[in-house]
C-alpha cells in the first residue's frame, strides 16, 4: 500500500518539543496495521530534535508515517495540517504525550474494518486519566449512556453523569463530518480540543461505542495546559473558546433534541470551569471577568443563559459571599482528586 492509497484511519500526532515522549505515542499507533497512517506534525519545535525523530519514523515506515514540519501555530494549527494531509475515512487525534492501549486498539481496528459501507459518523471509546501520581487510574466509561457495540443515533443515548464527556481523547470522527462542518481550529490558542469535538456534533447522525479503555491520557507534567495554575494564566483563551462554542451552538441547525441537550451540557461545563478558575484566582480583575462572561451569555441568548445560569451547578458556582467561594473551591479540588486531573 503506497502513500497515495486511501487509508482507513489517520492518526494525527501534533508535536511541540516532544522528543522525550513522542516515540511511545507513535509506537502505540503503529500497532494499528497497514491500513492506517500516522501524520506527525512538528509545530515549529526549537528546543529538541522532534522533527528529526518524526523523519526517522517516516524513513523506517514510508507507507505508514508522514512527517510534516511547519512554523509554530499551536495545537489547532497542527491538527488543521493533519486533517488536510489525511487520506483516510476516519480521523483520530493523539497528543504526543498520550498513547493508545494495544489490546483495545486491536478491538477498535476490528470494529472499524467491520463496518463495511455503513460507517458511523462518530466512534466512541473509553479513556483513562494516566495521572502518574496516582496508583488507581480514573477510567471514564459510557456503558450507561450508549448502546455497546451497536450502531445508534442521538435518540438512543441515555443520561450523561457529571464526569462523563465526549472529548478529543475518546472520539474518532469520520473525515467527511469534519468537512461538512468546515472545521478549522484557531491558531496560537490552547483548549481548541473542545472545538474539535463540539463543532461537528450537529452533523453527527450515527454513532458507535465500544466499551474499551482505548486512550491513555497522560497527566502530571507541570507545564501541561490543564494544570490549574497554567489554566488560570490562560483563562482569557478558555473564555474565548467558550464564546466561540456559544456562537457555534446558537448558529447551528441542530436536528436532535438530545444532541442539543448534550451541547448545552458541554457549554455549561466550559462556563463552569471558567467561573471556578476565576474564583480560585480571586483577584478583583478575575472576579469582574466572572461577571462579564455570564453577561456575555445573557446578551447572546437569554433563554440559553437562563438554562445554564439557573441549572443547579450554575446556581452553586454563582453563589455570593466568601464562605460560598471557599466551599466551592474545596469541592472543585475534591472533584479533581476523584477524577484525577491536576
Amino acid at each position: 500500500m503506497s502513500k497515495t492509497d486511501k487509508k482507513l484511519l489517520s492518526f494525527i500526532v501534533p508535536c511541540y518539543n516532544s522528543a522525550g515522549y513522542m516515540s511511545r505515542c507513535i509506537d502505540s499507533c503503529l500497532e494499528a496495521g497497514e491500513d492506517t497512517e500516522i501524520i506527525v506534525v512538528d509545530d515549529g519545535s526549537k528546543e529538541d530534535n522532534t522533527f528529526e525523530i518524526a523523519q526517522e519514523y517516516e524513513k523506517k515506515y514510508p507507507n505508514r508515517v508522514i512527517a510534516i514540519h511547519q512554523e509554530n501555530g499551536g495545537h489547532g494549527a497542527a491538527v488543521n495540517t493533519g486533517i488536510a494531509a489525511s487520506r483516510a475515512v476516519f480521523i483520530k487525534v493523539v497528543d504526543s504525550d498520550d498513547w493508545l492501549d494495544r489490546p483495545a486498539l486491536k478491538r477498535v481496528m476490528e470494529d472499524l474494518r467491520g463496518f463495511g459501507k455503513k460507517k458511523p459518523d462518530m466512534y466512541i471509546t473509553n479513556f483513562v486519566y494516566e495521572n502518574q501520581k496516582k496508583y488507581h487510574k480514573k477510567r471514564v466509561h459510557f456503558e450507561n449512556v450508549f448502546p455497546v457495540k451497536k450502531m445508534f443515533t442521538w435518540d438512543n443515548i441515555g443520561v450523561f453523569l457529571v464526569d462523563q464527556y465526549i472529548l478529543m481523547h475518546n472520539v474518532i470522527y469520520r473525515r467527511s463530518v469534519l468537512k461538512k462542518c468546515r472545521l478549522k481550529l484557531p491558531e496560537h490558542m490552547y483548549y481548541v480540543d473542545n472545538i474539535f469535538v463540539f463543532e461537528p456534533l450537529p452533523y453527527v447522525r450515527t454513532m458507535y461505542y465500544d466499551n474499551v479503555n482505548f486512550y491513555r491520557y497522560f497527566i502530571g507534567r507541570e507545564d501541561q495546559s490543564i494544570n490549574e495554575e497554567t489554566m488560570i494564566k490562560r483563562i482569557d483563551q478558555h473564555i474565548a473558546i467558550a464564546k466561540r462554542m456559544t456562537r457555534t451552538y446558537l448558529d447551528a441547525d441542530i436536528k436532535s433534541k438530545k444532541c442539543r441537550k448534550y451541547m448545552i451540557k458541554y457549554l455549561s461545563i466550559m462556563y463552569q470551569i471558567a467561573t471556578i478558575l476565576l474564583l480560585v484566582s480571586g483577584t478583583p480583575e478575575h472576579l469582574e471577568k466572572k461577571k462579564q462572561i455570564w453577561q456575555y451569555l445573557k446578551d447572546q441568548d437569554k433563554k440559553l443563559y437562563l438554562k445554564m445560569r439557573y441549572h443547579p451547578f450554575g446556581v452553586i458556582i454563582n453563589a455570593r459571599g466568601e464562605t460560598s467561594r471557599k466551599l466551592l473551591i474545596k469541592a472543585y479540588h475534591g472533584l479533581g482528586k476523584y477524577i484525577g486531573f491536576n
